[in-house]
């Protein structure tokens, strides 16, 4: 039988897990309890429907939803899946192999990009739109979509520079990055397709 302070332990990585990503950097007696209570914590969350995704080597850990096996019966979400705009997509993408770069020909482990550095990574790839501003808000607000969904993190008293999240290796991975070449000229093509114009009703 578990006992009270190890109740109180799994309960408090649970809760953390629930609300989001747990890192290792951001709570170290938190991240040493969850790989302690690993078992425990993975027994609780399949109940649930859920997989504990738990990297020690990066330093993150999230649930994610489980794959129902062949004739079982699939469980509600409660995990939302975000759908996300070709904008962000790409940018995650360029991201992502801007990470796999990094790590190919640094010793360091923490990416850090300027704000212009981002706006570069996608602005080729977008079409001319002949509005300068018009086209940076929109790059802001894609750079601000993924602040919040963890992939970025600004740093402490610099506005305009952000680390990379070694998380969004989860979220994009090798086969994923693979046909990354493909997946641009996808992209490409869609961002340079004319949009459908409304027809104004008489």
């Amino acid at each position: 039988m578990n006992s009270p302070q190890t109740g109180s332990a799994i309960s408090q990585v649970l809760i953390a897990l629930m609300k989001g990503v747990t890192y290792h950097e951001d709570n170290p007696p938190l991240w040493q309890s969850l790989i302690n209570l690993q078992a425990g914590v993975r027994e609780y969350t399949a109940v649930l429907g859920l997989e504990l995704i738990l990297d020690e080597a990066e330093g993150y850990a999230f649930l994610r939803q489980r794959i129902a096996a062949d004739g079982e019966e699939e469980l509600p979400r409660l995990v939302a899946r975000r759908q996300l705009g070709y904008p962000v997509s790409l940018l995650l993408a360029l991201l992502r192999k801007k990470l796999a770069e990094f790590d190919a020909m640094s010793g360091d482990t923490r990416l850090i990009l300027r704000q212009e550095d981002i706006v570069n990574l996608l602005s080729v790839f977008l079409p001319d739109t002949g509005n300068e501003a018009r086209l940076m808000d929109r790059l802001e607000g894609d750079i601000k979509k993924i602040l919040e969904m963890g992939f970025l993190r600004r740093l402490r008293g610099q506005e305009d520079e952000f680390e990379v999240r070694r998380i969004l290796k989860a979220f994009v991975d090798a086969q994923w990055l693979s046909e990354f070449d493909r997946r641009l000229t996808e992209y490409r093509a869609i961002i340079a397709s004319p949009q459908p114009v409304e027809k104004s009703q008489d």
